[in-house]
């Protein structure tokens, strides 16, 4: 038998792969952490992640263990919602940032529909800038979007992971020539970040292309016309890592409530968070 509550831990950790961060949003002390995955580990007989001072990574058998935990908390909390008798019900305006477009965010979505019927959920998709602009102005429920940058710990961490540059395979850049663009508009966070590296780097650049869509930019970039700054774990079919430019540094996506405290906000944040492991796979 596999405690849901280690479980559920267990893919705190591999989201945010880290055991401090998965104490920090679990609410429990990171001695509480390394004991539930311990425990796992010996009730599976397999390590579940490589760990050492400065990483956390999933082993094979930590990666197969995603599926089945994820699976069996949705049918733990099915069961708990069916014998509480607890129906929401109410309008949830959610914003999810344009990252995730490509993603199974959708089916989590689905999910969350089918066990709440009765919520009108409204869903906007954009920029990150933006999402955070329409929370604070009080036009949205709950966002998923990146953190502004180092410093920011707003909302609760949902992943994290490193931004590269990204092109067409074959793409190469000339160190002599500037850096041709593909890019979000302002406020776009990815935008400033690409443009603030470079700039530190001393190296200039040019926008070669501007959308406002993910999918505009994917094309622009397949059809070879530059490079753009996009997460190591979403980056879209068609696309490679390109070389030879300045690191990016890494990225976080959080969960942010606004500020009407709801029970709809908070059952889709929990649906989120369980299934987080599903948002760095395409769909």
């Amino acid at each position: 038998m596999y405690d849901p509550v280690q479980l559920r831990t267990f893919l705190t950790v591999a989201q945010t792969l880290s055991f401090t961060q998965a104490a920090g949003r679990l609410g429990v002390r990171q001695s509480t952490v390394s004991q539930h995955v311990r425990r796992l580990e010996e009730a599976t007989g397999r390590p579940l992640f490589l760990r050492d001072t400065h990483s956390v990574e999933l082993t094979e058998a930590g990666e197969a263990l995603l599926g089945f935990a994820r699976t069996i908390l949705e049918a733990h909390e099915r069961a708990a919602a069916h014998f509480t008798g607890t129906r929401l019900r109410g309008r949830l305006r959610f914003g999810a940032s344009e990252d995730f477009v490509l993603t199974r965010l959708p089916e989590i979505l689905e999910g969350f529909r089918h066990e709440h019927p009765e919520v009108d959920l409204e869903l906007s998709v954009e920029l990150s800038g933006i999402l955070h602009e329409r929370l604070d102005a009080g036009r949205l429920d709950l966002v998923l979007a990146k953190r502004r940058g180092p410093g920011d710990e707003r909302g609760r961490l949902v992943w994290r992971d490193r931004m590269v540059w990204i092109g067409a395979e074959g793409l190469r850049v000339d160190p002599e020539r500037p850096v041709p663009l593909i890019v979000f508009p302002p406020p776009g966070i990815t935008r400033a970040r690409a443009l603030e590296v470079l700039e530190r780097d001393g190296r200039g650049w040019r926008i070669a292309c501007t959308s406002g869509s993910l999918s505009g930019l994917v094309a622009a970039a397949r059809a070879g016309l530059g490079v753009m700054a996009h997460t190591r774990g979403l980056i879209p079919p068609g696309l490679v890592r390109v070389a030879g430019l300045p690191d990016l540094g890494p990225v976080e996506f959080a969960l942010l409530r606004g500020g009407r405290n709801s029970p709809e906000a908070e059952a889709l944040a929990s649906a989120i968070l369980s299934g987080a492991d599903r948002l760095t796979r395409p769909a």
